[in-house]
């Protein structure tokens, strides 16, 4: 019935005039509600984007400053979000009366008020969330809920206010919090002609409906586009949606029958309900995942990538411990960048962070790529972030950092630089022809299967996943560097290129000769070769090697990582060091105080003992599996804060695997035929291909409820 009808503004209180009226009177003085009305209807607000709403109630507008036909879909946006209530935030105090006695927010009244309450980080007041949205609905000579609607309410020793706010039943805010109630009911928030259909008809619109979820799970689920570039009914090929429907359609008559009889606007066919699916199935999966995550801490992993058309976007990634004891890396979506600076990029963080309602302090630990302006000590991504928490410690991608170990040595040392060249070289020589790849591949095949057979090779899958969980020693491996720099070091190497050479029939050089400069084959060197290759090139490597582990691993790196070794449960135990583990509680001062300091170093002493003599956990070889065990133990309850340090340390980034799989996923859902896809479009698709396992756990019950809840669909005829 919506569309029979015209929405009535909250400022046209008064008849219009026929046009013609206004226009004949417009230089001798028509009646004011005359000029009210024309003003009023050349300046209709322009509809707003319903992702950028505004949070902070202080930085909304008023309501019917939006524009009128879209009202009750921000009203909706808002009482699904709720009611803004950050919790971590430091709350400043104020002076308050004659005594200037200090007082502050309490996070508490969120929970006396749990419906309506919500408060502003940039005035620092508190706001009625139900007021706000029918404040203009509402006629009532009482003006004092504008204290938490305009002006805001920050009297902090007049509690008693939050009471008289409420009222009785009949009060302002009962019945705007009655009209809240309303608009989100499936029976009241759609038009009165749905209540007038027959109960077959709302049978055949829930089949359509679920037809298209099953398409749009299905699609989303392989990353598949859904349109065609000719979806009429004509076309050999409408595009994977409309196609897939279709077959839907043939393969079931019920289905079939559903279709047939529905109207023209209600075919659940449209790009729109798509979209609107999509979104839907993108918010459980996030939903899921914040409910996992709920106060806890975790690790903030982002990088950046640049898509088919050209658009900078930057994806981010959350790695927690779940309930389960397991360690968790999921993808929540992808931000489009229009710069990459470090402060455009924290101000897209703290957006996507506010749209989930996360908070800064609950990161314990960043994941980034070596570029400045995320790993810059001093204006880049991390340093602003570790600014507002001294606990989300960077941690530089292993992997990234090994790799550019090997790329300095190689520019600094030449004889490594040439050898990398020359393989370059080879692989080149080798790709170009399809005949030596395949002679290649078959020649490497049996090499595998030869030492698969002698044990040479493990097999099994995630073992990558298994083996990324381990935190590299560093300075184990320092030491052994140290180690080949004797003259043992050398020895055992020189066996070994003696033994591959004997095996590949290379020729061997005497080590005795003198060495001949290639590039100066006349100029005596006045060194042996054993001197060159021992001296000049595999020590010259190991100091360098050295050199850049200490560059490349900082101290508090390195230091909060030989710390974490302490709870390794590999060989009974045997790195258990209560020293250790007390130096990594003090790098987390918000999780660990005064208090738990001294409980945990009781609780440790009694965990070890308690470990050791249980023989379920004998045999666990990483940090992650003692995790697991002690959740399925109900140890983690037993020894809380000891599972808190384990959780920290887990939580703690290593390499950034997971948020790079999502540049080949983008590559995938975004291609070269699908290169115009909206970024809101792209971040919903990208979280359901990418974390596949939740989508499917999510019915189509769950889908259809939020679906209507989104927005009022003209009886949910709208397509």
């Amino acid at each position: 019935m919506e569309k029979y009808l015209i929405k009535k503004s909250a400022n046209a209180n008064t008849t219009t005039q026929p046009q013609g009226a206004i226009t004949s009177n417009n230089s001798s003085g028509s009646s004011n509600a005359s000029r009210r009305t024309a003003k009023h209807n050349s300046a209709v607000p322009e509809l707003v984007d319903l992702n950028k709403l505004p949070r902070d109630p202080a930085k909304r507008k008023r309501m019917a400053d939006y524009h009128p036909n879209q009202r009750d879909e921000i009203r909706r946006k808002y009482l699904i979000w709720g009611p803004n209530q950050p919790r971590k935030l430091e709350f400043p105090y104020r002076e308050i009366g004659k005594k200037k006695k200090k007082r502050r927010f309490n996070p508490d009244w969120y929970d006396d008020y749990a419906y309506w309450l919500e408060y502003s980080e940039k005035e620092h007041k508190a706001y009625c969330l139900c007021c706000y949205l029918f404040r203009d609905n509402i006629k009532d000579s009482h003006h004092g809920h504008d204290a938490f609607v305009v002006e805001g309410f920050n009297c902090w020793n007049k509690t008693e206010r939050f009471v008289t706010h409420v009222g009785d039943r009949n009060s302002f805010h009962n019945r705007a919090l009655k009209d809240c109630e309303d608009l989100l009911k499936q029976d009241q928030s759609i038009p009165a002609a749905w209540n007038r259909q027959s109960q077959i008809e709302k049978n055949e619109h829930l089949i359509r409906l679920n037809a298209a979820i099953d398409g749009c799970r299905y699609l989303l689920h392989q990353g598949q586009p859904f349109r065609g570039h000719d979806e009429s009914k004509d076309s050999e090929n409408k595009g994977n949606y409309l196609e897939l429907m279709d077959y839907t359609i043939k393969q079931n008559d019920v289905v079939a029958k559903a279709f047939k009889n529905a109207p023209n606007n209600n075919q659940m066919l449209s790009p729109k309900i798509q979209r609107d699916i999509t979104e839907c199935f993108a918010k459980e999966v996030l939903g899921h995942v914040m409910k996992e995550i709920g106060n806890g801490v975790f690790s903030l992993l982002v990088d950046e990538c640049r898509d088919v058309s050209d658009k900078e976007q930057m994806a981010v990634v959350l790695r927690y411990l779940d309930k389960c004891g397991l360690v968790q890396e999921k993808f929540v979506g992808v931000v489009h960048v229009e710069e990459t600076t470090a402060s455009y990029l924290k101000s897209c963080i703290d957006l996507l962070f506010s749209q989930l309602g996360m908070n800064l302090e609950q990161v314990r630990g960043q994941g980034y790529d070596g570029a400045s302006n995320m790993s810059g000590e001093f204006n880049g991504l991390q340093a602003k972030i570790l600014n507002e928490n001294k606990s989300a410690y960077y941690v530089h991608c292993f992997a990234h950092k090994l790799n550019l170990v090997v790329v300095a040595i190689a520019k600094k040392i030449f004889e490594v630089g040439d050898f990398f060249d020359m393989v370059s070289v080879l692989l080149n020589v080798v790709g170009a022809s399809c005949k030596r790849k395949d002679q290649l591949r078959e020649h490497h095949q049996e090499e595998v299967r030869k030492a698969i057979g002698c044990g040479e090779i493990a097999t099994g899958t995630g073992l990558n996943q298994e083996l990324s969980l381990q935190r590299p020693d560093v300075e184990s491996t320092k030491r052994e560097l140290e180690k080949l720099r004797t003259n043992e070091g050398w020895d055992s190497l020189m066996k070994k290129v003696c033994c591959f050479c004997e095996k590949h029939d290379i020729p061997l050089l005497d080590m005795e000769d003198a060495y001949v400069n290639p590039k100066k084959p006349r100029q005596k060197t006045g060194i042996s070769n054993e001197h060159y290759y021992r001296v000049d090139c595999f020590f010259a490597v190991l100091d360098l090697l050295g050199e850049e582990f200490n560059n490349r691993f900082n101290e508090v790196n390195s230091e909060l990582l030989l710390c974490l070794s302490a709870l390794s449960p590999s060989d009974l135990f045997c790195h258990f060091d209560k020293e250790k583990l007390l130096k990594l509680a003090k790098f987390y001062p918000d999780d660990f105080n005064h208090k738990d300091m001294v409980t945990l170093e009781h609780e440790l002493g009694l965990y070890i003992d308690n470990i050791l003599h249980d023989t379920r956990f004998s045999s666990l070889d990483r940090i992650s599996d003692l995790a697991k065990l002690m959740v399925d133990t109900r140890k983690n309850l037993s020894y809380p804060l000891v599972y808190r340090l384990l959780k920290l340390a887990l939580t703690l980034p290593v390499a950034s695997a997971t948020v790079e799989r999502c540049s080949s996923a983008m590559k995938i859902v975004k291609n070269g035929l699908r290169n115009k896809i909206g970024d809101g479009y792209l971040s919903h698709s990208l979280i359901c291909f990418m974390e596949k396992e939740l989508l499917d756990t999510i019915t189509n019950e769950v889908i259809v409820d939020r679906f209507h809840k989104m927005k009022d669909r003209r009886g949910r005829n709208e397509t």
